[in-house]
C-alpha cells in the first residue's frame, strides 16, 4: 500500500534537509541578497587594469572567489526552497531574484576575458614571479587564454552574454510546451479503469504487465506528440540556429567541437563513444532477443521495453535500509568515505519524501558549502536505493573537491559528473549480487542492471548520435523539418534495436519526447560516464587500496586539470575505445548469467 502524498507542513523534520545550515532565516537571505546586487560595481572597478599588476589580478580573482561562494549560497537555497514546493511563489520569486543577481555579475565579469587574454607571456611570467599567490589561479588564467582565438572584444563579449537569455528561448518555450501545455487523453486498462496519461506517467505505464494497457499508451502519447510534431521540430531548429551562431561567432568548426571545448573534451571521445557501441550492437541485439523470449511474445514492440521481465523477487526496502545496505556497499571505499555518508545521513543533507508541489525526480545540489544537499523522492523500492547511492556519489564528489580544491578549481566539469555517482551504483550491484545465490533474486538483480546498460550507454549513445546528426544537418543548411528528424529517428532506432525489435511507427517520433536535446551534447557523457564508472569500479574491487586512494585522488581533483586527464588518474584513459569495450564486455556477461538463470 502506497503511502498518502503529505504536504510540506506535515513532513517530519527528520525527513527534510535542514537548509538553515546555508541562511538561518529567509530575512539572512535577502540581506545578502540585497548586499550582492552591489557585486556587479565591485567587479567593474578592475575593467581595464588587469594588466596593470600582479596584485590588481590577484586581487580580482579573489574577490571572484568570495562572490561566487556567496552567489552559491543565495541561489542555492532560493533553489532548494522553490523545489520543495513549486507552488510556492514566494520562494519561486526568491529563485528569481537570486538569477537576477546572477546574470548581472556574469555580464559585469565580460571584460575580464579578453583583458586577461591580451596580457602578454612574458608579462604574465613576471606576474607569478612576484606574486606567488597567483599561481592559485593559474588554471584558470590558462582556461581563458588556451580559448584565446574564441574570445572576442569586450565589447562583443558583453553583447553575447546578454544574448544569452535570448538563446535560452528555445528550450524555455520545449520545457513550457512539454510541462505545462501538452495534455493527453487517459488510457484505460484491460479492467476498464482509466489512467491519467502525462510526461510523467508515460513511462511508469509502460511498465504496466497489461500489453494492452501498453499499446494504448504507447500509440495515444505518440498520436497526440504527432499533433504538434512540426512547431516542436520548429523550436528545435531554433536550438541549432542559436548554437550555430555562437559557434560561428567564437570561430569553431562546428556545434559539437563548441560545446565539447567548453570543458576541453576532444572531439574524437565524442566519435569513439559511438563506433565503440557500433562494434558492440550484437550484444544489444542479445538483450533485446531475450527479452521477447522472456516475455514469451511472437513480436517485440517499443511499448514492451520497459515492461519488468523479472518481477517477482521485488522487495520492500525502506529508507533506513537502503541507507544501511548502502554502507555496506561502499565500505570498500574506505572508512574515511563511509564516514562522509554517515554525515550527509545524519545530519540532514537529504531532503527524502515526495510531498504535494515538491519538484520531482533526484538530484544533488552540486554546491557544497557548507555541504552537499540531496533531494529525493524516496519510494521503497530497489529503484531507490540505487538511487540513494547514485546522488550520495555526486553529493560526494562535490564535498571531496570543495574541501581539497581552491574556489577557482573546485567545481568538476558535467563530463565527468556521472562517474562518482554510477561507481557507487556498480559497487552497490556487485555488494547486492555478492550476497544472494537465490536464483530469483540474481535474475531480479541483473535485470536491473541490465536495463542500467541499455538506457545509459546504448540508448544515449543513439541519443548522441541523433543530436551529432541534427547538427550536421543544420551546419549544411537543412532545416530540421518534422519529417527529416522522424526518418533519421526511426533509422537510427532500427540500427539500435535490430532485427528481433519492431519500429513502431510512434517510435520516429520519439526525438520530440526528449528534452535532453535542448542541452548542447549532453548526453553522451551518460554513456562515456557509466563505462568509466564500471572500469573504475572492477578496478575498486580487483585492486583495493591502490585503486582506491587513485579514486579519491580524481574525486578531490575538481577541475584543476582537463576531464580526460582526471580520469587517467583513477586508471581510466577515456581517449581511447577500451572504456566502452570493457563496460559493453561487462554487459555481455550479463547476459550470459541470465540466460542461464532464466533457462
Amino acid at each position: 500500500m502506497s503511502k498518502p502524498i503529505l504536504k510540506r507542513s506535515e513532513v517530519a523534520e527528520k525527513d527534510t534537509w535542514n537548509l538553515g545550515d546555508i541562511f538561518a532565516s529567509d530575512e539572512l537571505w535577502r540581506s545578502e541578497y540585497e548586499n550582492l546586487k552591489a557585486a556587479p560595481e565591485s567587479i567593474l572597478k578592475y575593467r581595464g587594469r588587469l594588466g596593470e599588476s600582479a596584485g590588481l589580478l590577484l586581487g580580482y580573482f579573489r574577490l571572484c572567489d568570495e562572490i561566487s561562494v556567496r552567489l552559491g549560497k543565495l541561489y542555492g537555497y532560493a533553489s532548494c526552497k522553490g523545489d520543495e514546493d513549486t507552488g510556492n511563489s514566494f520562494y519561486q520569486d526568491m529563485r528569481s531574484k537570486a538569477m537576477s543577481v546572477y546574470v548581472s555579475i556574469d555580464s559585469a565579469n565580460a571584460f575580464a576575458a579578453p583583458e586577461i587574454m591580451s596580457i602578454s607571456d612574458e608579462t604574465l611570467d613576471k606576474f607569478y614571479a612576484e606574486c606567488p599567490d597567483l599561481e592559485t589561479y593559474r588554471r584558470s588564467i590558462y582556461q581563458m587564454r588556451r580559448r584565446k582565438e574564441h574570445i572576442l572584444s569586450p565589447e562583443c563579449e558583453t553583447l553575447l552574454a546578454s544574448a544569452g537569455e535570448m538563446a535560452d528561448s528555445p528550450d524555455s518555450i520545449g520545457s513550457v510546451f512539454r510541462n505545462a501545455d501538452l495534455k493527453f487523453p487517459d488510457v484505460v486498462d484491460a479492467d476498464g479503469v482509466a489512467h491519467p496519461l502525462t510526461g510523467g506517467s508515460f513511462v511508469p505505464l509502460l511498465e504496466s504487465s497489461d500489453v494492452n494497457l501498453r499499446k494504448k499508451t504507447f500509440e495515444t502519447y505518440y498520436d497526440r506528440l504527432g499533433e504538434f510534431k512540426n512547431t516542436i521540430a520548429a523550436t528545435l531548429d531554433a536550438q541549432f540556429k542559436q548554437l550555430r551562431f555562437f559557434a560561428g561567432a567564437r570561430k569553431y568548426s562546428s556545434t559539437l567541437e563548441a560545446a565539447l571545448d567548453a570543458t576541453e573534451v576532444p572531439v574524437s571521445v565524442y566519435m569513439n563513444l559511438i563506433e565503440a557501441v557500433h562494434a558492440n550492437m550484437d550484444k544489444m541485439y542479445r538483450y533485446v532477443a531475450l527479452r521477447k523470449k522472456l516475455l514469451g511474445v511472437s513480436e517485440l514492440h517499443m511499448y514492451d521495453v520497459y515492461t519488468p521481465i523479472v518481477s517477482d523477487a521485488a522487495t520492500e526496502i525502506s529508507f533506513e535500509q537502503a541507507k544501511e545496505t548502502v554502507l555496506e556497499a561502499l565500505a570498500v571505499l574506505g572508512d574515511d568515505y563511509v564516514a562522509m555518508l554517515k554525515e550527509g545521513f545524519e545530519n540532514r543533507w537529504i531532503d527524502v519524501y515526495e510531498n504535494v508541489g515538491k519538484r520531482g525526480g533526484a538530484y544533488s545540489s552540486g554546491a557544497a558549502r557548507p555541504h552537499p544537499y540531496v533531494l529525493l523522492n524516496h519510494k521503497d523500492n530497489l529503484d531507490c536505493q540505487f538511487t540513494l547511492a547514485h546522488e550520495m556519489g555526486h553529493a560526494l564528489h562535490s564535498y571531496l573537491s570543495c574541501r581539497n580544491q581552491p574556489i577557482s578549481t573546485s567545481d568538476y566539469v558535467i563530463f565527468v559528473a556521472e562517474v562518482a555517482s554510477t561507481c557507487n551504483e556498480v559497487l552497490l550491484m556487485r555488494h547486492l549480487l555478492g550476497k544472494t545465490q537465490d536464483k530469483k533474486e540474481r535474475a531480479y538483480l541483473i535485470n536491473h542492471f541490465l536495463d542500467q546498460f541499455k538506457g545509459t550507454v546504448y540508448r544515449q549513445t543513439m541519443f548522441a548520435e541523433f543530436e551529432l546528426e541534427m547538427g550536421r544537418m543544420s551546419e549544411a543548411g537543412e532545416s530540421l523539418t518534422a519529417d527529416a528528424l522522424c526518418a533519421k529517428y526511426l533509422e537510427l532506432n532500427k540500427l539500435y534495436f535490430g532485427p528481433d525489435m519492431v519500429s513502431d511507427d510512434g517510435i520516429a517520433l520519439e526525438w520530440a519526447r526528449i528534452p535532453h536535446f535542448f542541452y548542447n551534447y549532453y548526453v553522451f557523457q551518460y554513456a562515456t560516464g557509466f563505462s568509466a564508472a564500471v572500469a573504475i569500479a572492477n578496478r575498486i574491487l580487483k585492486e583495493g587500496e591502490s585503486a582506491v586512494k587513485d579514486y579519491k585522488r580524481f574525486l578531490s581533483g575538481g577541475c584543476s586539470t582537463d576531464p580526460i586527464s582526471l580520469l587517467k588518474i583513477a586508471g581510466v584513459d577515456m581517449s581511447t575505445p577500451q572504456p566502452v569495450n570493457e563496460a559493453l564486455s561487462l554487459f555481455g556477461e550479463l547476459i550470459d548469467e541470465m540466460e542461464e538463470l532464466m533457462k
